[in-house]
């Protein structure tokens, strides 16, 4: 018999209140859910759902005003400052809508940064050809497409061998075919090394390559998807 599923992520009654003057803005309203190692997700959802605040909780670059994030059964929101440093550099890489490259630097030298600081990671050389990307790891960031540079965050994020890979609008800034270069990079992570990915999105044509779409409305979770089959990401349109 197979065993159980482990959660990467267990979500119990999750708020975020921002305060902005008088007004209290409720981000997040006691959400709950669970994330299975090696799981992808696609959290779906417009502008002021609560996506970004509910990664940004669990990657702990955020505080929630109440509830209780578990990562491997360890209580995040028990933890203090330093120990959620600690946290997100042993087990999270972070992919945002924009690359955050260094222009100075070369592929390869973009990505050996984080390896610097990695308890057990690969080579450069190994992450960038994990993305498709063996051929430019000394080319600079002006010499790649945006569609590479993003893949070169990707490897970089990647190369410290995170548990849980956090990806906030990872093609937001790009054209269907270069976002789909950038999607099966993800699809490669995810299908390989069994990192347990997280992509957040406003664009429902990314939502087939997901085991699970879960839909945010208004800092709830309004709908549930299980795919049975995944879509290949090179199969996907928008």
């Amino acid at each position: 018999m197979d065993p159980a599923p482990r959660s990467a992520f267990r979500v119990e009654s999750l708020t975020k209140v921002y305060q902005t003057g008088e007004t209290q803005v409720h981000a997040l309203r006691g959400l709950t859910m669970d994330v299975e190692d090696g799981e992808m997700i696609v959290l779906l959802g417009p502008s002021g759902s609560g996506k970004s605040t509910l990664v940004n909780i669990l990657g702990a670059l955020d505080h929630p005003t109440s509830g209780k994030v578990f990562f491997h059964d360890q209580e995040l929101t028990a933890f203090n400052d330093g120990a959620l440093t600690a946290f997100r550099r042993e087990n999270v890489g972070f992919i945002f809508q924009f690359y955050n490259l260094m222009p100075s630097l070369t592929a390869r030298e973009n990505v050996a940064l984080v390896t610097e600081i990695a308890d057990d990671p690969m080579e450069a050389e190994e992450a960038l050809a994990l993305v498709g990307l063996g051929d430019r790891i000394d080319h600079f960031p002006s010499q790649l497409s945006g569609g590479e540079q993003q893949r070169v965050a990707v490897a970089r994020a990647v190369a410290k061998r995170p548990g849980v890979l956090l990806c906030d609008e990872p093609t937001g800034a790009l054209d269907s075919a270069t976002g789909i270069q950038v999607l099966e990079a993800l699809e490669t992570v995810n299908h390989e090394l069994g990192t347990t990915t997280i992509v957040i999105t406003h664009n429902a044509g990314i939502a087939d390559m997901a085991d699970r779409v879960i839909s945010l409305a208004d800092g709830e979770i309004s709908h549930i998807k299980v795919n049975e089959t995944r879509k290949p990401a090179r199969e996907l349109s928008w």
